[in-house]
């Protein structure tokens, strides 16, 4: 049996782990409210959005607060797929060591 078989790659960086377990428990986040959770830096949290988004993991909506830019972000149905697959892998790996 591969324990590993069933991990995805895209969910190793624990910024995206983080990412997706937010987007999982809520149905849309903002960019700033993701940034402050996680605790990282503008740049940072978008590059791994984006890696998100290019997966199709992440879906963007763009919009205004009055004359302010608002950007939030949701689980895609691949992505809520992919990421429950991943966390069962890592279950029965954690499962399987004694």
């Amino acid at each position: 049996m591969n324990l590993i078989e069933n991990l995805n790659k895209i969910f190793d960086s624990r910024i995206r782990l983080g990412i997706m377990s937010a987007l999982m428990v809520n149905a849309e986040v903002n960019f700033n409210e993701l940034k402050e959770l996680l605790n990282i830096t503008d740049g940072n949290l978008a590059s791994h959005l984006k890696t998100l988004e290019e997966s199709g993991y992440v879906k963007i909506q763009k919009g205004f607060i009055g004359r302010k830019t608002n950007t939030t972000y949701s689980v895609t149905k691949a992505g809520e797929k992919a990421f429950k697959t991943h966390l069962t892998a890592l279950e029965k790996m954690i499962g399987s060591v004694k």
